[in-house]
């Protein structure tokens, strides 16, 4: 037998340093859009003016608690207006929503962010604009008093994750040229909108605005948002999800100020822009992401962290009013041969190749609707453990597939393609709309098959897996009854006796050898070629290699409980029962052995039952 071959450092190296379809397209982006330098730095508020215009960086946070980062993603800058959803959610579970309605409106304005004008009800628009995040200061100060900041600040690190600081020289500036705000203030003191001294509300929203963050920090706040409220890296429930619901709604509308219509329409993410540079978009149930570039445009968007967004949601087809589910974890059952072989009995030689190299083969299957965040999840789950040969995707209980699940999946695939790792599918029908999506991503992959069975995938990785490792599978290898599980223990003179009751008999390919529901007459030990057992709901139940027995049930069974047909050409000695148990009568030890010997096997098959049972209930 020739040595098993190992995978080089270099293999292990590449499958150490692979990195997720996701992480890959984010930092695409980030190269991409590097050489972005339209717009400029904000320099009304003289501290904004010394960011560094070259800075960029990119995260995004699932649902799960998970990550991403590319570029400056741990550079410290002042939140500015992202504040102002997260101040709005607090004022909303701090005073009600009756109270925060009373005094700020829903509507977005069309103006820029920081119009002096009101609405028709001296009220501010939305609570996106200076006015209204203004107001929501004022209201948390009405509620707090002089720990009104601190409250805040508080609120703030609890979205993120960490304590928050501030940055102190960007409070000053923003104070000493603030006037604008104050006029804001005061028009908002006279319409009774604010209650409390204008001088000490706008203390607060200045040090709000001045808050520091990074774009990981902005991307977990704006995963909590999309998480209904809870921190998905702390697991703490910050906002109720009223408040959170309310909030997206707001930023849907008017996140982006006078760009919001335009924003809705091309990326369809609700998002909230800082004039420090920041972006951050929370798309319910999904994913947040933050971003970080401080050259503005015109609106004081950031021109980088807007052509990330529309990418993002161009390329996975990530429109909020595109969605047509909302798992999260779509894996039943993720598990190796060593677990869950196929149903294929296997000679000695091979049982132990398979046995050595059980982690060559994954098996991971899938359940409910395939989506961005779910295949995300796959993808990382797949990279934590060692690198298998071959990876079977099952989607036999997939209900369906979003075109940002089908694309991230493909892109799945093409990872592990430039790992030479082979992709199998099982479980989904060529004529079926997700395999055609599938397909118009994979059509350039070359290592991808697919069997509709799960364990027909199984069985072939199983017998790739013996050949790589110097093992051969032989349908035409002639094998005596003295290899038979079913006959261990026998003499070679009862097994001679044995052999002279029964008649060799040859089957041609597909040929039906046994029928369900017909009455039980003989049993048969194959002594060349495959054959399968199946049910009559066509079930595939078992394949039997050479050296197997079939129809041995019928040792405890008066009819044929399932169908046997030959795979390849086939040769068996058929034993009449009737002989047999004559045989048996008459040599009791024999008898014996041979039913307990039948209770092992029924006991092995049990078992691997009852694993694959485990491994789906395990979840």
């Amino acid at each position: 037998m020739k040595p098993a071959p190992t995978a080089s450092a270099a293999q292990a190296a590449a499958w150490a340093a692979a990195q997720p379809p996701l992480l890959r397209f984010l930092a695409a982006c980030h190269a991409d859009f590097s050489a972005e330098t339209g717009g400029a730095v904000a320099d009304y508020i003289p501290e904004l003016g010394n960011a560094n215009p070259d800075h960029f960086g990119i995260s995004l946070a699932t649902l799960d608690g998970h990550v991403y980062e590319v570029g400056d993603t741990r550079i410290p800058f002042t939140i500015q207006s992202m504040s102002k959803p997260f101040v709005f959610a607090l004022a909303l579970d701090t005073l009600g929503a009756a109270r925060v309605e009373s005094a700020i409106g829903v509507e977005p304005s069309g103006d820029p962010f920081n119009s002096i004008r009101l609405n028709a009800d001296n009220h501010p628009f939305n609570p996106m604009v200076n006015a209204g995040a203004i107001a929501c200061s004022g209201l948390i100060h009405e509620a707090k008093g002089d720990g009104a900041f601190d409250y805040i600040r508080q609120a703030l690190g609890r979205f993120a994750g960490r304590e928050l600081g501030i940055d102190e020289a960007v409070f000053a500036s923003e104070s000493a040229t603030g006037d604008r705000n104050r006029a804001i203030g005061y028009l908002l003191r006279n319409s009774t909108v604010i209650r409390d001294d204008v001088g000490a509300v706008l203390e607060v929203y200045f040090r709000q605005c001045s808050v520091l963050v990074t774009a990981r920090d902005i991307a977990v706040m704006a995963a909590t948002l999309a998480n209904r409220g809870t921190n998905p890296v702390t697991g703490e429930q910050v906002m109720t999800p009223y408040a959170i619901s309310r909030t997206l709604s707001v930023m849907t509308s008017s996140g982006m100020y006078d760009y919001a219509g335009e924003w809705i329409y091309r990326v369809g993410i609700p998002a909230k822009s800082g004039v420090g540079g920041g972006i951050l978009a929370a798309l319910p149930a999904r994913l947040g992401l933050g971003s970080y570039s401080p050259r503005l445009d015109r609106h004081g968007n950031s021109v980088r962290g807007i052509k990330v967004c529309e990418a993002l949601s161009r390329h996975y087809d990530l429109h909020m009013l595109n969605r047509s589910d909302d798992a999260r974890n779509s894996i039943i059952a993720d598990y190796n041969i060593g677990k869950s072989p196929s149903r294929r009995s296997r000679r000695p030689h091979e049982q132990k190749i398979l046995a050595a190299h059980h982690q060559d083969v994954r098996i991971i299957e899938l359940v409910g609707t395939l989506t961005f965040s779910s295949i995300d999840y796959v993808s990382r789950q797949l990279a934590a453990k060692p690198r298998p040969q071959f990876v079977i995707f099952d989607l036999r209980r997939v209900a369906a597939m979003t075109r940002a699940g089908a694309r991230l999946l493909a892109e799945e695939f093409g990872e592990l393609a430039n790992l030479h790792v082979i992709v199998i599918l099982s479980g989904i029908k060529r004529s079926s709309a997700d395999w055609k999506m599938l397909k118009e991503w994979t059509g350039g992959i070359s290592n991808l098959r697919d069997f509709y069975l799960l364990d027909a995938a199984i069985e072939w990785a199983e017998d790739q897996v013996v050949y790589r490792h110097g093992g051969a599978i032989d349908f035409h290898e002639i094998t005596e009854l003295s290899e038979q599980p079913l006959l261990a223990g026998l003499t070679p003179e009862e097994l001679a006796g044995l052999a002279a009751l029964g008649t060799i008999r040859s089957y041609r390919p597909g040929q039906k050898i046994v029928t369900a529901g017909a009455p039980a007459m003989s049993l048969f030990f194959l002594t060349s070629g495959v054959v399968h057992v199946t049910l009559p709901d066509g079930v595939r139940l078992a394949t039997l290699a050479a050296g197997m027995a079939f129809g041995e049930m019928a040792l405890l069974e008066s009819r044929r409980s399932a169908d046997v047909l030959a795979d390849v050409s086939a040769t068996a000695v058929e034993v009449p029962l009737h002989e047999f148990e004559r045989f048996r009568e008459a040599h009791p030890r024999i008898g014996e052995r041979i039913m307990r010997n039948l209770a092992q096997l029924l006991a092995d098959r049990l078992i691997v039952a009852n694993t694959k049972v485990d491994l789906l209930t395990a979840k």
